[in-house]
């Protein structure tokens, strides 16, 4: 369903993705994880071009885009096959919570406005924030602001899911009620790519793991593959330093 070929990326001259080669097959929810500076949000980003590749190609479906030959028009029909959920929400604080999710239904999909708006109530009612319709972002805690983010990329109908780094601006007690949403959402079926660091939520919920580290796949497989049993050295030695115990001085 989404392959990725030869993904290259580099800021001011300086490689951050080294050829990445990945395939996602329909229904998978891969988990990307990492430690900080290891590519994982510049190749989410890349997927959809809100990071432009400088080199490789990109499918979804049975539509491709490579770097080499990538219009406007070629670029904007391979987003339309994503949606993607923010780390810090990115709502439009000037509207409320219903009209945040059917901006896009009414913008990109063309929907009437009735429609838009059935469409969209449904949705908060997946994510349990039905009563929350005619409140504006600011009035909502971080959790919620983020289950409206997934309600509203829901609402597009999208190809795949793509998260990034969902629960990393939440505080510890939100971080629960939003995994519980993108959990009952891999439920259903819909094929996802979610980077995170939660590493219990991505033996829980993944059905394929990649672990990156310097720009590069260092071990893809599954959550006991690659979490659990891990081959590399790399990831042995990123696992061992989350739960390794911290240090203090007395």
């Amino acid at each position: 369903m989404i392959t990725l070929k030869n993904i290259k990326k580099s800021f001011n001259k300086k490689p951050v993705l080294h050829g990445i080669n990945v395939t996602v097959n329909k229904g998978d929810i891969v988990v990307i994880v990492g430690p900080s500076g290891s590519g994982k949000t510049t190749l989410l980003r890349c997927i959809n071009y809100l990071e432009k590749p400088d080199e490789g190609s990109i499918s979804i479906d049975d539509f491709s885009v490579d770097e080499k030959s990538a219009t406007k028009k070629s670029i904007l029909t391979l987003r339309r096959k994503t949606a993607m959920v923010f780390q810090h929400y990115n709502l439009f604080r000037n509207k409320t919570v219903l009209e945040n999710i059917m901006e896009g239904l009414l913008v990109a999909k063309k929907v009437n406005v009735d429609e838009a708006r059935l469409i969209s109530m449904d949705l908060l009612r997946r994510v349990g924030l039905e009563e929350k319709a005619n409140d504006y972002p600011v009035q909502l805690s971080g959790g919620q602001q983020q289950r409206v983010g997934i309600a509203r990329a829901l609402a597009l109908k999208p190809s795949v899911l793509l998260f990034d780094e969902p629960t990393s601006a939440l505080d510890p007690e939100m971080v629960g009620e939003v995994l519980s949403i993108i959990k009952k959402i891999a439920d259903e079926g819909i094929t996802m790519i979610i980077v995170t660091h939660e590493i219990d939520f991505a033996r829980e919920v993944a059905t394929e793991v990649i672990f990156m580290a310097d720009g590069v796949v260092v071990e893809q497989g599954t959550p006991i593959d690659v979490l659990v049993q891990p081959k590399h050295e790399r990831t042995k030695q990123f696992l061992s330093r989350l739960t390794k115990e911290p240090e203090y001085e007395i």
